[in-house]
């Protein structure tokens, strides 16, 4: 969708030259979430690949977040796309895969008996920080498959 200068990598040409008032400060919010988050790596994936399960885009699908050389199992995905049913994942986990989808597709279902189970489970700095952390998946990675930068864009290493 949008024409990339040959030589120039489509992530930072879209997100640092095209709209310089914004572009940064929107990459330095998606930076953030992986650089300050207090959760658990289990969680945090089991939200972040459900968003991107429910976005499809193509990069964040493929991506896979590092803590210190350790990374979910190679089946974890498939395991996000049966969250309600796997054996694979904890109540939080669980929960935390729950709200990503709800938080996309249905937010204004976020009924008092799920804000009970998830009060249950996390504190309310973390329901904030996994809410923002969403709401930026959310966003960005549906603008990068919208704009088909997800298709454009290789990880390091692929």
């Amino acid at each position: 969708m949008i024409d990339v200068p040959d030589g120039k990598d489509p992530i930072q040409y879209v997100w640092g030259e095209m709209v310089p008032g914004i572009g940064p400060a929107a990459a330095n919010l998606s930076l953030a979430v992986y650089a300050h988050t207090t959760l658990g790596l289990r969680e945090f994936e089991a939200a972040r690949l459900r968003v991107a399960q429910i976005n499809g885009c193509l990069f964040c699908l493929d991506w896979r977040t590092d803590r210190d050389g350790e990374k979910v199992e190679e089946t974890f995905a498939a395991a996000v796309t049966e969250w309600r049913t796997t054996d694979a994942f904890d109540d939080r986990t669980r929960l935390a895969a729950e709200y990503a989808e709800r938080y996309a597709l249905d937010h204004h279902g976020l009924d008092d008996a799920f804000w009970e189970r998830m009060g249950e489970h996390y504190t309310q700095r973390e329901i904030v920080e996994l809410s923002m952390c969403l709401g930026s998946w959310l966003a960005f990675g549906r603008l990068n498959h919208v704009l088909g930068l997800d298709a454009m864009c290789v990880l390091p290493g692929h």
